[in-house]
C-alpha cells in the first residue's frame, strides 16, 4: 500500500485523507487495514476517532493515544466537528436542498437516520447509445448509520455512481464501461474542526473525473 496522505498533525491527532477501497479496522478476510498500515507509515500506533466505509475516500481524523481519540469522538459526537461529503449520483431529487428523513435497517434494528444535503451542480453525459443526467450533491450527516448516505440517496432515485450494493448495477456497469469509472463516488471532501481555540477548514478535491469531456 501507498503512503497515506496526512494534511495535519499536532499532538493530538492526523488529519488524512483515505483512499477507497481501504478498510479502516481489521477483521475476518480483511487484509492491509488502515490502522495498521498507517501505524506502520508513523512508527506508532493510532487510535480511530471515526470511520469511514471501505469505497469511501477522502478525510479522515486518527488519534495518537486513547485519550486523544476519546476526546475527539466526543467532540464529533457534539457536533463540534462538521464533516461534509460529495456524491455524484444518477439521477436528481426533488428538491435542490433539504433533509432526507427516512429510517434504516442497522443490526435488524430500524434506526431513525438524518441526512441533510444540498446540490452543487448536474449534466448530462453520453454512455453508449444513453444520455445520463448526473448529480454532484453535498451532504452532512445528522446521524451517522452504516452506509447512511448510500442507502437514502438510493431509496430516493439518486443512487451513488459505483455502488452496487444500494445503487444501479446496471448503470454503473454502463459508466464504467464508457468511462472507466470504477469506484463509489462518495468523498468525505470537508472537515471544519476546533483547534487552538477556532475552527480550523481541511479540503480536499474529490476523484470524480470521467474518460472523456462531455459537454
Amino acid at each position: 500500500m501507498s503512503n497515506i496522505p496526512v494534511l495535519y498533525e499536532n499532538d493530538e491527532i492526523y488529519i488524512i485523507n483515505k483512499p477507497s477501497g481501504v478498510s479502516v479496522q481489521g477483521g475476518a478476510g480483511i487484509t492491509h487495514p488502515l490502522d495498521e498500515e498507517f501505524a506502520k507509515q508513523v512508527g506508532q500506533k493510532v487510535y480511530l476517532v471515526h470511520r469511514l466505509d471501505k469505497d469511501t475516500a477522502g478525510l479522515m481524523i486518527v488519534s495518537k493515544s486513547p485519550q486523544a481519540a476519546s476526546k475527539w469522538t466526543k467532540l464529533i459526537s457534539s457536533k463540534q466537528v462538521q464533516k461534509t461529503y460529495t456524491a455524484y449520483c444518477f439521477g436528481t431529487l426533488s428538491k435542490k436542498k433539504g433533509v432526507i428523513n427516512d429510517t434504516v435497517i442497522q443490526h435488524g434494528e430500524s434506526k431513525t437516520a438524518v441526512t441533510h444535503y444540498q446540490f452543487i451542480e448536474e449534466k448530462d453525459i453520453k454512455c453508449g447509445e444513453e444520455q445520463l443526467h448526473i448529480s454532484k450533491i453535498s451532504l452532512e450527516l445528522q446521524t451517522g448509520r452504516m452506509h447512511q448516505i448510500r442507502i437514502h440517496l438510493s431509496k430516493n432515485n439518486c443512487p451513488i455512481i459505483g455502488d452496487d450494493s444500494h445503487g444501479n448495477f446496471k448503470l454503473n456497469k454502463l459508466i464504467k464501461k464508457e468511462h472507466k469509472i470504477k469506484a463509489l463516488q462518495l468523498y468525505s471532501t470537508r472537515l471544519a474542526v476546533p483547534i487552538d481555540g477556532r475552527n480550523k477548514v481541511f479540503e480536499i478535491e474529490d476523484g470524480f473525473k470521467l474518460s472523456e469531456s462531455v459537454d
